[in-house]
């Protein structure tokens, strides 16, 4: 019987471990950031705008010290208060063409699948038992066709960051209750 630390088990475990290790190599770049080649591929990024105005306030929903963020992959990202007059975010997001050929965009401020992409617009603050807590988010949809126009250009959203009934916005937001333009350059 062999022992584990003796020399042929080393070199029998070495070789195992270079062969599983070969087979599992990373792919390369060309293969991992260009898979939609054939209908168009990357073209270049986009950046994005939001211009948030008409902000609840910092007490809001049983929570104190409200602030608004954007989300980035799964962390809330340039937190702002939310007794501000206006708040504006800016990105880069991808600009692609998806498998079908249809405008698409990536990155880590992106969310949803092809076709129905959003940003996420978190809302966070010190809930009653004293914790820090994220109370409420806001889906930012964002229209392929939109996005077609938005090519190589600035998308901006424009939106009020208070629902009626005074407390702060949530769900999926679409127009109108955003309000989207493309500037270019």
């Amino acid at each position: 019987m062999r022992k584990i630390g003796d020399a042929v088990t080393r070199r029998a475990y070495a070789a195992r471990w270079d062969a599983w290790k070969a087979t599992f190599r990373a792919p390369r770049v060309l293969n991992v950031a260009f898979r939609t080649t054939r209908s168009g591929g990357t073209i270049g990024p986009v950046r994005i705008e939001i211009h948030g105005r008409e902000l609840p306030g910092r007490d809001c929903c049983g929570h104190t010290e409200v602030a608004v963020g954007v989300q980035c992959g799964r962390e809330v990202v340039n937190a702002r208060p939310a007794d501000a007059d206006e708040i504006v975010w800016a990105f880069d997001v991808d600009d692609v063409h998806g498998r079908d050929g249809a405008p698409d965009v990536r990155g880590p401020f992106v969310h949803g699948r092809p076709g129905a992409r959003f940003l996420y617009l978190s809302w966070g603050g010190v809930a009653p038992d004293g914790q820090r807590t994220m109370f409420r988010r806001a889906k930012l949809m964002l229209d392929p066709d939109l996005l077609a126009a938005a090519a190589g250009a600035t998308l901006t959203g424009a939106l009020g960051l208070t629902m009626a009934d005074g407390t702060p916005v949530c769900a999926a937001v679409r127009p109108p209750r955003i309000e989207w333009s493309v500037r270019s350059g």
